[in-house]
């Protein structure tokens, strides 16, 4: 509608994110340069699942809170300005906050369609069936290896919460050495 394109690198994201859809382990790890657009290209992923499953419960969890409430601002955002999503849109916005938003969606489902917390907040009793893990390791996550080990047995958890046929997605860009993004560790 504004005459823009999307950018290759945008695109590739994209079908990374589908692409775990498909993936029989569920899980998927996206690391690109800083500024490339990730938590962007992710937030309309999590829009989209929204609006093809209304169903999904998702939980954004960042090292702060503040960057996953953003997240989830960006989602909002999305949904309340694309045309295809109005009926997603609830009358009642009860939860239709910063940090929580609840589409319209089938009764019975206990958790908001999108919760954000920060990595060491309250995550017990949560369930969901898309986590995105965007950039939990930052420097004040990440700067020892007390910290990074107490980021590993945190992220352990979020096996707990995932329903069983659940999709996990880590986005970041490592910040140490040992970071817990690395897959070639023996």
């Amino acid at each position: 509608m504004l005459g823009f394109t999307t950018p290759q690198h945008h695109r590739q994201i994209m079908n990374f994110l589908v692409s775990i859809l498909d993936d029989d382990m569920h899980r998927g790890l996206l690391m690109a340069f800083r500024h490339s657009g990730k938590s962007t290209v992710v937030g309309i992923f999590a829009a989209c699942t929204l609006f093809l499953r209304p169903q999904t419960r998702i939980l954004i969890l960042s090292a702060e809170t503040g960057l996953a409430t953003r997240m989830v601002t960006h989602i909002r955002h999305i949904l309340e300005n694309h045309p295809w999503c109005a009926d997603l849109i609830p009358t009642s916005r009860k939860d239709w906050a910063a940090g929580r938003i609840t589409v319209n969606r089938p009764v019975g489902i206990r958790e908001p369609s999108v919760i954000c917390q920060g990595i060491h907040g309250n995550i017990t009793g949560m369930r969901a069936d898309l986590i995105i893990c965007d950039d939990v390791e930052v420097p004040n996550t990440s700067n020892t290896a007390q910290k990074r080990e107490t980021l590993r047995e945190r992220l352990r958890e979020l096996d707990f919460i995932l329903s069983p046929s659940g999709v996990m997605i880590y986005i970041g860009t490592p910040h140490t050495m040992d970071t817990i993004y690395r897959t070639d560790i023996d």
